[in-house]
């Protein structure tokens, strides 16, 4: 029975292995990367569009209406639809934009976001490409969307899209320097930048306990941390500004439409889901089951189902919290987040030296705690306000 599961769990490689029997052995190392490529470029566009009727079904009924239910079964062809819609809608390009820079930004966006895919494993010897520095070339390559948004914004020729640009890079490097710091923590407790080490790291359990990252006082803090600076990356509500409809129309897209929207459509759930692959990686065991009994289920499908997990957070926050005015957005990334990614880097140094036992839990949870306190009554401060005179004409 323990052979039929490692099957179950390794039929994906066994039949990459079987059709790499059919190629010639100097052509396979390139054709398994195709493969590799190939499988997620189908698998995650088509999480994504699982992933916008569930969004648009879970925000109807925390908002007491119906949600896609016209195309198929419970709306479940409402994907379908949209994506023929786009690419019969007109391709519509301003008179003054760049056209070059104009295309090329939404192609970069979305190239990027599959980069990311390379090096999150998704299952046991399920990835990409294993590199030393896994970590750092997710990171780097996420920095290339800043890119692509100052792209979009500069070559449309508009006021309202380069205000959406800068306003949307501002968020973004604000957050990604909380984002990469929440990671250093793991990292300093892996001993290593390679995803697959870092998942192996976490394997194990004291009982039933499993030996997750997040279950530690600086994992947690480093979890919570990673995933609030995730929202922003993603421009997810509540820090949705760069496309705030009611200030500057919808940002730094404003002038795309049909398939080019599209494009930014997926690159932008492309990079929600891929930074939570991540944040499975870093804190939550990667595949790993979460309790031994249940290590007989696939390890692809615990990944998946800790990813759907994650996304629904996403949707519920979407649905929960109202969007954030662009200073306290700024004020919550340089005056909490940074500062407590710092602190909690100290916690994790600390932890890695004290010898194991209740006083390491102790101290380690009064270290978070204390500075968690404490910025977060210096961010709730009342700020004296000048009174705003209105004037109108007569």
């Amino acid at each position: 029975m323990t052979q039929v599961f490692v099957q179950l769990d390794q039929i994906f490689v066994i039949v990459k292995y079987w059709l790499l029997g059919f190629v010639p052995a100097g052509w396979q190392p390139l054709v398994s990367a195709i493969v590799s490529v190939v499988t997620v470029v189908i698998a995650f566009p088509a999480l994504f569009a699982l992933v916008t009727w569930f969004e648009r079904k879970g925000l109807g009924r925390m908002q007491n209406r119906y949600g896609p239910n016209r195309a198929g079964p419970a709306g479940l062809f409402q994907p379908i639809a949209d994506a023929i819609k786009s690419l019969t809608k007109e391709d519509i390009v301003p008179l003054a934009a760049d056209h070059v820079v104009h295309f090329l930004a939404p192609v970069l966006l979305v190239t990027a976001a599959f980069l990311a895919y390379a090096v999150i494993p998704v299952g046991r010897n399920m990835i990409v490409v294993n590199l030393n520095a896994g970590v750092l070339f997710f990171f780097a390559v996420g920095s290339v969307v800043e890119l692509s948004v100052f792209m979009a914004g500069w070559s449309s020729r508009s006021k309202y899209s380069l205000l959406g640009a800068m306003r949307a890079i501002a968020q973004m490097i604000s957050y990604e320097v909380p984002l990469v710091l929440a990671s250093v923590v793991v990292i300093m407790q892996a001993g290593s930048l390679s995803t697959v080490a870092i998942v192996e790291r976490q394997a194990g359990y004291t009982g039933i306990w499993p030996h997750w990252f997040v279950f530690t006082p600086w994992g947690f803090v480093g979890f919570a941390l990673f995933m609030i600076a995730a929202t922003a990356e993603s421009n997810r509500s509540p820090f949705d500004l760069p496309e705030g409809e009611s200030e500057i129309i919808a940002g730094y897209y404003i002038e795309y439409s049909g398939f080019k929207f599209a494009l930014f459509f997926l690159g932008e759930y492309l990079g929600m889901m891929a930074t939570s692959g991540m944040a499975i990686t870093l804190f939550l065991g990667g595949w790993a089951a979460p309790f031994p009994f249940l290590a007989w289920i696939p390890s692809y499908v615990w990944f998946f189902l800790k990813l759907l997990a994650l996304i629904f957070g996403f949707i519920w926050i979407r649905g929960t919290l109202p969007r954030l005015r662009m200073d306290q957005l700024m004020n919550f990334a340089w005056e909490f987040i940074l500062p407590m990614a710092l602190f909690n880097m100290l916690v994790a140094g600390v932890w890695h030296f004290m010898p194991p036992g209740i006083p390491r839990w102790l101290v380690c949870i009064a270290m978070v705690a204390t500075p968690c306190i404490l910025l977060s009554m210096r961010l709730k401060r009342k700020k004296k306000l000048q009174l705003r005179t209105y004037q109108f004409a007569e």
